[in-house]
């Protein structure tokens, strides 16, 4: 047996007489921390699939959780094989794997941008789950051809423009709807709020360094259970519902749900408004999380990365899983607290066992769905924050521009709810003949204009939110840099898209005049004032300074 001396010349034989430890000390603490931090992801998904989704248990625990844990296993597992063979490859034992698991922003942004309004427009949950597996179907080979085209948009974009469009996505379809939540029964939303604001944002740590997430959880069960002492029934827990919870509880594993994929792409004009820029964001998202690893001194190459990202996602689609696996941040803490290898397998171990067995379905009628939406504004506000914490203070404006379509597409799609609801209710009392409802809902909007209530402007505005905060924001940020050049870029960008409808239209279209004419016009007129002013300001520049104009000297 060689001596390992890390030279080049021993590097081979390296590879197969250094053998890596499996599971050290330092793994139990990154399992319980990491897999907790699991858990309530699992947990928040399952709520948001079941409680506003309105999916049946059947498909929920029969379908989608098998799926979404067999991918989650595929990925840990790969990860940990990538640290080993790193650890193999330098002869360490101090190499950490990356963590993985569901996108937590896109799970969100899944549920309530693609799925809900889809469900809510056909009245059919099946229809949302078809159209939220397109979406990571397109995802999926965004992120395995993306190692080649993400350094070249990270350049072009600037980080104001893709957080910014992030954040609105953050402040309206992910921090709202739980807000409300908590505090239609503040008893149990506003303390589990309050213990997870001193921890993740006040530092205090609990006893034992429990998560606070979990101490929230527990907290909301304690006075939700109490609660039903005293016949105020907080929560909506009881015993027959724990009772009923325990006939999901059995052994599902994954079906290949090919049907339901392709049956979805009837959805693609509002799927690939999304799909595309989100995509982008993963990209970047997983080079920063590498490059973070790389720091903490685990070098992960990233093309096979996002490859990995982009085939367990594909996997998972079409077994039937609706979000897309990434690979989070946070590896250096993970390292240092002392994960290397193994509590990346065991965390996928317990996730298969969690979703396979249906354990899912029992946690969840144990503890109430208002404990777990504090969970959801904090990440909410991190992701909202961000946006103005990594980027120049100067570039905020940009980013409140960019929030504004996001805006503008949660209110339509608050009103369209109501109008809908409306129209049902009426017609289910008899007030109303079912065949005037569509007449009545026009009547109706049409008139929202004299109450004040920009409707057209809203649905014009927040048609392809995702793109055109991304194209406001990147706009906002070149004229505060007074880069006219590369503001008039992304203007035309943003007129070409408008005119195909990926941006403020309502479907993708091509012929004609366009999708929304107007406003494609208007940015294509922005486009060439800009381009103008860059032209204005250079000629200006070399005025005041003719010397930097001048002929080079023999």
């Amino acid at each position: 047996m060689s001596t390992l001396t890390g030279t080049a010349g021993s590097s081979d034989l390296n590879k197969f007489d250094f053998k890596p430890a499996l599971w050290t000390s330092g793994d139990w603490n990154a399992l319980f921390g990491f897999g907790a931090n699991i858990l309530v992801n699992m947990l928040v998904l399952t709520g948001l699939l079941r409680f506003v989704l309105k999916m049946p248990d059947s498909l929920v625990f029969g379908r989608i959780l098998p799926a979404l844990g067999l991918m989650m296993c595929l990925s840990t597992f790969y990860y940990a094989y990538l640290a080993y063979r790193l650890a193999q490859k330098t002869g360490r034992n101090d190499v950490c794997a990356l963590p993985s698991g569901v996108s937590v922003p896109h799970m969100f942004i899944v549920t309530f941008v693609i799925m809900l309004p889809i469900t809510l427009k056909t009245g059919d949950p099946l229809k949302g789950w078809s159209a939220g597996l397109v979406w990571v179907f397109f995802q999926s080979f965004i992120l395995m051809i993306g190692g080649f085209l993400a350094p070249f948009i990270r350049k072009i974009t600037p980080r104001g423009a893709l957080l910014g469009t992030l954040a609105g996505v953050s402040v309206t379809f992910i921090s709202m709807r739980p807000a409300l939540e908590m505090y239609m029964t503040p008893q149990i939303g506003l303390v589990c709020f309050a213990i997870i604001l001193v921890s993740w944002f006040g530092g205090v740590k609990y006893w034992r360094g429990i998560p606070a997430g979990l101490v929230a959880i527990a907290a909301g069960m304690i006075i939700a259970w109490g609660s039903n002492l005293f016949g105020l029934g907080l929560g909506g827990l009881s015993i027959a519902g724990v009772g009923a919870a325990f006939a999901n509880f059995g052994f599902s594993v994954p079906i290949p749900a090919f049907g339901y994929v392709f049956s979805g792409f009837e959805f693609l004009g509002i799927i690939l408004v999304t799909a595309i820029p989100f995509g982008i964001y993963d990209l970047v998202e997983a080079m920063d999380n590498v490059e973070s690893a790389e720091a903490a001194g685990d070098d992960y190459p990233t093309t096979r990365v996002l490859t990995a990202d982009g085939v367990v996602s594909l996997i998972g689609c079409l077994m039937g899983n609706p979000f897309i696996n990434a690979v989070y941040i946070g590896h250096p803490g993970w390292k240092a607290m002392g994960g290397r290898i193994g509590y990346s397998a065991a965390t996928g171990i317990m996730v298969v066992v969690l979703s396979w067995f249906g354990i899912i379905s029992v946690l969840l009628a144990l503890m109430p769905v208002v404990a777990i939406s504090p969970i959801l504004l904090y990440i909410g506000m991190l992701i909202g924050a961000q946006a103005f914490q990594t980027t120049p203070v100067k570039h905020a404006p940009a980013i409140v521009l960019a929030l504004t379509p996001h805006l503008a597409a949660w209110a339509k799609l608050q009103i369209d709810t109501m109008l809908a609801s409306t129209m049902t209710a009426a017609a289910t009392v008899g007030g109303m003949a079912a065949d005037k409802a569509d007449a009545v809902k026009t009547a109706a909007v049409a008139a929202l204009p004299q109450q004040g209530v920009f409707y057209h402007g809203l649905e014009v505005m927040g048609g392809g939110s995702i793109l055109g905060g991304l194209i406001l924001g990147a706009i906002g940020v070149f004229i505060i840099e007074r880069d006219f050049e590369k503001a008039s870029a992304f203007a035309l960008v943003g007129a070409i898209l408008t005119y195909f409808g990926f941006m403020h239209g309502e479907a993708v279209g091509i012929g004609g005049f366009g999708v929304t004419p107007a406003v494609a016009l208007a940015y294509a007129v922005m486009a060439a004032g800009l381009f103008a002013a860059s032209k204005l300001g250079a000629s200006e520049h070399y005025a005041a300074h003719p010397e930097m104009s001048a002929a080079p000297a023999e």
